[in-house]
């Protein structure tokens, strides 16, 4: 239990850690400030400062998340009638607000009644022995001590995500995503030199059990079927399943050697097995081809990847013919089952369901749902043909409608998944 608690975080962390690092490494290159890289949620437990962007450890161990300029809810808690504190250098500049009740900032109080963070750079307000209004300008390069006593860089209007050009904006909601997939063909890659070679989904033979059906018929090692009974066979699981169906009959096999030219017509009579849940199915004693070479270990990574991107797409666009099946999706609870499952076949097999999830995680990002990195890449584009952004009333509309049917799917799936894996 403990076990199995302690892989899904490791896991969930590495998955969200990797993601957001590419929001974050492609945000600094378009010079957009990236004033928070958290990991972890919750209540701070350790902060740095490095290169404008303050780096924090939070106390709960769920993945973490990248603060940019003008982003999402980037937002500094300034209103007019609070206090704040105020710490400035020689030459009358505002180096420090302290929005905490912390008394971080050994600081000048001051009731603030006007503020502008964006482009004028200045705060306004009340200070006690001073005579009116007194106005401070801020420094560029200003610390915001938060309520949390987190210290964030203050944000001009230039430095903010919508200040950047619109291809890098699009490149950083893209990034995301991008290192889910990176990290999907490196760990396939990894896996495929670790294991020597990888499967070949083609429909040839690999190795021929002795006194099997197979052997029997005159099959050999490297032959390829290219058709069951008239029917043609593209890949090895539909090769499978028709031999599984197919129990004690007798098969005509269209088969093309590796060393004759044309193809010849075998007959394969698949033995019956019965499963321990008393399920008969065919089986003609033949092992799935391996490919060891260095092209194919390399190129089966990349299949593999976009394989899994293709089937999640193809899952989802099914359901607009067949119909909405709250089964086909998962959600952190049916992640923890199959966690549970994983772990109990070793160390490989955690690694291969990392890059597995890794890939799935950037491709439902993609989905064209506002407040996931697909919806943001549409407005995007939105933009691109309009030849400008949206007004921001109308993308907060957008967005807050994305998270609400976010948050309704994701209640659904959370109660299925509880229903199929602790009630069911």
């Amino acid at each position: 239990m403990l076990q199995t608690i302690l892989i899904f975080l490791i896991i969930f962390s590495i998955l969200v850690i990797i993601h957001e690092f590419g929001h974050f490494y492609f945000a600094k290159k378009a010079g957009i400030l990236v004033r928070e890289f958290a990991i972890g949620m919750g209540p701070k437990v350790f902060s740095t400062r490095k290169n404008g962007t303050t780096y924090t450890v939070r106390l709960l161990p769920l993945g973490g998340y990248v603060r940019m300029a003008g982003y999402g809810d980037d937002e500094t808690e300034l209103r007019a009638g609070m206090l704040v504190k105020i710490l400035v250098d020689e030459n009358e500049m505002i180096t420090n607000i302290d929005l905490s009740d912390k008394d971080q900032l050994e600081g000048i109080p001051m009731e603030l009644v006007a503020y502008d963070l964006d482009e004028a750079m200045y705060l306004e307000g009340n200070i006690a022995g001073r005579t009116g209004l007194v106005r401070y300008y801020v420094d560029r390069e200003a610390l915001i001590t938060e309520a949390d006593g987190t210290q964030v860089q203050v944000a001009p209007l230039d430095v903010q995500f919508q200040s950047a050009p619109l291809g890098k904006r699009m490149m950083t909601n893209f990034a995301g995503p991008m290192n889910n997939f990176i990290l999907g063909v490196i760990i396939f890659t990894i896996l495929a030199f670790v294991q020597g070679g990888v499967s070949v989904n083609d429909s040839v033979l690999g190795e021929i059990e002795q006194g099997g059906p197979a052997q029997a018929a005159g099959l050999s090692k490297g032959d390829e079927i290219l058709a069951i009974e008239g029917e043609k066979v593209g890949s090895w699981s539909e090769l499978i399943t028709i031999i599984q169906q197919n129990p004690e009959k007798n098969l005509t096999f269209t088969v093309q050697s590796e060393d004759q030219e044309s193809s010849e017509d075998m007959t394969v009579t698949p033995r019956k097995v019965v499963s321990e849940e008393g399920v008969e199915y065919g089986q003609i004693g033949v092992y799935q081809a391996f490919d060891s070479s260095l092209k194919g270990k390399l190129m089966a990574a990349f299949i593999q990847t976009w394989t899994i991107i293709t089937s999640i797409f193809g899952l989802v666009l099914s359901m607009f013919t067949r119909g909405f099946d709250i089964n086909a999706f998962g959600g952190p609870l049916a992640i923890y089952a199959a966690t549970e499952e994983v772990a109990s076949y070793g160390f490989m097999s955690i690694i291969s369901f990392l890059g597995y999830l890794s890939v799935n995680l950037g491709t439902v990002n993609l989905f064209p749902i506002p407040a996931l990195d697909g919806g943001k890449l549409i407005l995007n584009l939105i933009e691109g043909i309009r030849g400008k952004p949206l007004e921001p009333e109308k993308e907060g509309i957008i967005t807050v409608v994305g998270v609400v049917l976010l948050l309704i799917l994701m209640v659904l799936i959370t109660w299925n998944d509880i229903q199929r894996f602790f009630l069911g």
